[in-house]
């Protein structure tokens, strides 16, 4: 089966989209409930210089060589053990090692969402298949309790009589489901079959069955969330509203004593989730969970769920988030710190956690429409999110700290990337992200189309009384000079809504934790057939309603010029020392560049920089340089080796 995927998928890039809805995309929008459609990948061609091949390299790269790990691993190798096909004791070190196959068929479903490939289908039927055989008979899944419930290949699952759900804190049995659910449902969107939607859906309703308040039931919750939102997945796809139930179910009992002895902050589960006000414990299993509290609030209409994520995001933007959109600030439980606590050398930052923040504020910026969601998405994806993977696609950051010193092995026992990890949460989750990027782009409501996003794409929209085409053509992030071309099948009117980032607003990001040094005077400017036209701005969105079925092309010039960043004294790490961002890029000094001045850097107020396009460095980057420093995209560090690093540099003292 080695290198099967990795065939299939050279030859289904995102050169091509289909612009008809399918009934399956028809049948789950019934049980959306956002007030804000993203335009789905489907919809979106990606043309971009700067994500393209992002894209291309997960899937020409990353996949086969993770599929190889898995392999080498014996992840296919546990689903035959545990259906008796093969013998043998469980391979991995992990409990939720079944999740990196669940993972990685989400991400190639996400491949043939944007263009359909009948070789990847088979490829995908048939790690399926081998996904069926491990499943037991009334649903249950996870593959190394049941080839020995006795010996689970993590020594911190305890294992007390070897039944079922007996260690719930640590065996990750509802985390492994909820990874499948996820996987299962975009396949389902992918190819229209059920193959995969049935064993996850079989499993599930075990999980209806077994858990609850009911006679006979198992009054507790998970301990690793993300079974939450894999079963609000499966209830948009099947219409069973038990799959929502359940999952509000687990929401509203964490914190409660009275359904089960509490796993106590690490796990969210130290107070109910709607009196939960500061964002605690393992970054990722959080925001996990505060996604699940925004799908429950929109879809089951509950203030109480709306007004918790409310104030846990701004605990987290306002007091708990790095300048790259990383979260978690402690390596032990990988965890966030107190207020404040922000460490550079020390960080945790996990790539996991930066794509759960991705998910859960691309959840509120549906609901809401404010932009200061997507702020922190652009600042994620750009920063703390891409870092975790290396530029040939085979070697990726767990943890993603803005400072290395060279000694301090932060990455999971290395000081640079590692070719894969013991736990592969991180490589298998970028893998079912990347692909999926283009549906980040553009949303919609019934006559609006919002580009949130700047990309090179096209895509074609389907609005309620119009059918819109738009193209764009931008070198963004390196420049912020955006060309886009719009048409409409009809002459009936339609808003546009151009998003214009935070820092082309003067504000790094949105709760105040990071200030600008100096304010910028230049402002957008936009043309439209080239005449400049006065800007109507709203909520942070250039907005334009007119009739576009003649075509239009909009000339959008976002201002671009290196800004320095302070942070608020409050984070002690950072005291007395500022930060360089050129338009959405947070950037960083390594060794490599500045071999005999490294100890010695600094960055006074009144320093002035330029900005250079270098090619053939890193796969193209814009630097920045003075007479004293050369700085580099904070996303593309470590690619050469050991060396080091540093996001935050002091002010000298005198100058």
């Amino acid at each position: 089966m080695k290198h099967t995927l990795y065939l299939a998928i050279l030859s289904c890039f995102v050169f091509s989209c289909s612009t008809q809805e399918t009934q399956v995309e028809a049948e789950v929008s019934k049980y959306a409930g956002y007030r804000i459609a993203p335009v789905d990948i489907q919809h979106v061609r990606m043309t971009d210089d700067f994500w393209l091949p992002i894209i291309k390299r997960v899937q020409e790269q990353t996949i086969a060589y993770a599929l190889d790990k898995c392999e080498e691993e014996g992840r296919m190798e546990n689903f035959l053990i545990a259906g008796g096909k093969l013998e043998g004791a469980t391979r991995g070190a992990m409990p939720f090692d079944d999740t990196d196959l669940y993972k990685i068929i989400e991400g190639a479903s996400n491949s043939l969402i944007s263009a359909p490939n009948p070789e990847l289908e088979r490829t995908l039927d048939t790690l399926i298949d081998i996904i069926a055989v491990g499943q037991e008979a009334d649903g249950y899944l996870t593959t190394w309790r049941t080839i020995d419930p006795a010996k689970p290949p993590a020594p911190w699952v305890k294992v007390i009589e070897g039944k079922r759900w007996e260690s719930l804190e640590a065996s990750h049995e509802m985390y492994n489901p909820g990874h499948l659910y996820e996987a299962a449902y975009t396949h389902y969107i992918a190819t229209g079959k059920t193959n995969f939607l049935n064993i996850a859906l079989k499993n599930a309703d075990l999980l209806v069955k077994t858990f609850g308040d009911g006679e006979g039931q198992i009054s507790t919750v998970p301990g690793h969330q993300i079974i939450e939102t894999g079963l609000i997945k499966l209830y948009m796809a099947s219409g069973e509203e038990k799959y929502l139930h359940l999952a509000k179910y687990f929401l509203d009992n964490r914190g409660n004593p009275d359904n089960h002895e509490l796993f106590g902050p690490y796990a969210q589960d130290h107070l109910p989730v709607v009196e939960q006000k500061e964002v605690v414990g393992h970054a990722v299993r959080a925001v996990y969970m505060y996604a699940a509290m925004t799908d429950i609030a929109v879809l089951m209409r509950d203030s109480a769920y709306d007004q918790a994520v409310q104030q846990l995001w701004e605990n987290m933007v306002g007091k708990k988030m790095y300048l790259t959109g990383g979260i978690g600030a402690r390596h032990d439980g990988e965890s966030f710190g107190d207020n404040y606590e922000l460490p550079n050398l020390t960080a945790y930052s996990e790539t996991c956690a930066a794509i759960g923040s991705v998910y859960w504020n691309h959840r509120l910026h549906r609901q809401y429409g404010d932009v200061k969601y997507y702020d922190i998405i652009e600042r994620t994806l750009y920063n703390g999110l891409i870092a975790g993977l290396s530029l040939d696609g085979t070697h990726f950051f767990y943890p993603n700290a803005l400072e290395a010193d060279g000694k301090y092995e932060f990455n999971r026992g290395a000081c640079t990337r590692q070719g894969w990890f013991d736990c592969s949460c991180c490589p298998t989750n970028m893998i079912r992200f990347i692909p999926a990027v283009a549906g980040l782009l553009y949303s919609k409501t019934e006559d609006t189309l919002l580009v949130n996003l700047y990309a090179g794409s096209e895509a074609t929209v389907e609005l309620s009384s119009n059918t819109l085409k738009i193209k764009q053509e931008t070198n963004y992030p390196w420049s912020g000079k955006v060309r886009l071309t719009v048409s409409t099948e009809a002459p009936n009117p339609v808003m546009l809504k151009l998003r214009i980032p935070s820092w082309a607003r003067n504000e790094v990001a949105p709760g105040g934790l990071y200030q600008y040094q100096a304010h910028e005077r230049a402002e957008p400017t936009l043309k439209i057939d080239g005449e400049p036209v006065a800007l109507e701005v709203a909520e942070g969105y250039i907005l334009l309603t007119r009739d576009w079925s003649k075509g239009a092309t909009l000339e959008l010039e976002l201002p671009t010029t290196v800004r320095k960043v302070r942070t608020d004294e409050r984070v002690e790490a950072n005291l007395g020392k500022l930060a360089l961002e050129y338009g959405p890029i947070v950037y960083a000094v390594e060794s490599f560049d500045n071999p005999n001045v490294f100890e010695n850097l600094s960055i006074a107020p009144d320093d002035t920089f330029e900005v250079r396009w270098q090619p053939e460095l890193l796969g193209g980057v814009n630097t920045i340089t003075n007479n004293q420093l050369t700085a580099i995209p904070y996303y593309a560090w470590s690619n050469r080796g050991i060396g080091k690093m540093k996001v935050w540099l002091p002010k000298p003292e005198i100058r």
